[in-house]
């Protein structure tokens, strides 16, 4: 058997295995979503299917899968059945390209942040797609808030990682995990998370409202819109939207702790990157999980605490305040590097 073949199956391999990760996180996470939000809320959450309500996910699917497929009249059957694929799929392929631990992701690029950010900046075509599809008015200003909402922050969002990758000098996203531990500091204060603040937090915010969540989930605003963009949807099709929207909150994550919070690095131990050992590596991984499950956290807390904006305030903060900033902190980036600092320390 050739190399080439091999290197085929390996990569094969590696995207059912984090494609069925991603299939089993899913479900857990709306579990917990539940759960978490009966704590936030001094309620007791689903407690009734299965262990502690554990089966509660599994009989979610088999209603939805059971539900009435509904086509709109006067929809266009073909963008309104695609729009669902087009909110899920991008998502799940962005998370290909992110390292959950040594060298390990599905595919290797020496341009993955470029990739990654093409790649899912897609899934706003879906929800616009959605909205327009379901001849359903309601609908379509949900699909037009939705892709003016994540136009306006992915330019934040784009300027946030420019200013990381100016500090790293490079778009390897196993490089800037690299570039995140420091022999000296044993890798914390070498995190961009606090070479890169006001990145770090534009860059939250922004994965945010890219994602549609609350505090910016102004594209299905109940109040407002009924549902917004998947008012028309019922069955699988409306359970695609949403295994979207939670896939997109996992590869949102990864990047997230990619960029900023130094990737499957372990601080105050030095992972051995040449000849990683088999538990090097489930080393980088559990600690990459933990990371991403910390973060996870944080999405449905902040969703279960914080109101959500009116839509004029969501665009101004958007246009007004995050590029701006965002601009500003790529100019003392760019002054930093002219004098050989990062933002806090200086280069070795």
């Amino acid at each position: 058997m050739t190399d080439p073949i091999n290197a085929i199956l390996i990569a094969i391999l590696k995207a059912v295995i984090i494609f069925g990760v991603l299939l089993q996180i899913v479900p857990l996470l709306v579990y917990f979503e539940r759960r978490i939000c009966a704590w936030i809320q001094d309620r007791i959450g689903p407690n009734r299917v299965g262990p502690v309500g554990i089966l509660q996910p599994l009989a979610d699917v088999i209603k939805l899968a059971f539900k009435e497929d509904l086509t709109p009249q006067g929809a266009d059957k073909w963008i309104y059945r695609l729009a669902p694929v087009l909110v899920y799929a991008p998502a799940v392929l962005a998370f290909t390209v992110i390292p959950v631990g040594i060298d390990l992701q599905v595919a290797t690029f020496d341009i993955g942040v470029i990739f990654l950010f093409t790649i899912s900046g897609f899934s706003v075509y879906g929800l616009a797609f959605g909205g327009w599809a379901s001849n359903n008015k309601y609908s379509l200003l949900g699909g037009l808030r939705a892709s003016a909402q994540m136009i306006s922050y992915e330019v934040a969002m784009g300027l946030s990682i420019i200013a990381i990758l100016m500090t790293a000098e490079t778009v390897d996203l196993n490089e800037i995990v690299r570039q995140q531990w420091g022999a000296g500091t044993l890798g914390l204060i070498e995190w961009n998370l606090f070479q890169q603040p006001i990145a770090a937090v534009v860059f939250m915010i922004a994965a945010f409202a890219e994602t549609n969540r609350l505090p910016f989930d102004l594209a299905e605003c109940e109040a407002e819109l009924i549902g917004g963009f998947h008012t028309e949807y019922t069955g699988l099709k409306f359970a695609t939207f949403f295994m979207g929207e939670y896939v997109a909150m996992i590869t949102m994550s990864g990047l997230m702790i990619t960029l900023f919070l130094g990737g499957w690095s372990v601080p105050w131990v030095e992972i051995p990157t040449d000849d990683p050992s088999i538990m090097d590596i489930a080393l980088s991984v559990g600690f990459f999980t933990v990371k991403l499950f910390a973060l996870l956290f944080f999405y449905i807390w902040t969703r279960w605490t914080l109101p959500r904006f009116r839509y004029d305030q969501l665009m101004r903060i958007g246009w007004k305040v995050f590029i701006p900033v965002s601009l500003a902190n790529i100019g003392l980036t760019a002054i930093a590097g002219v004098l050989g600092w990062k933002w806090l320390i200086p280069l070795p």
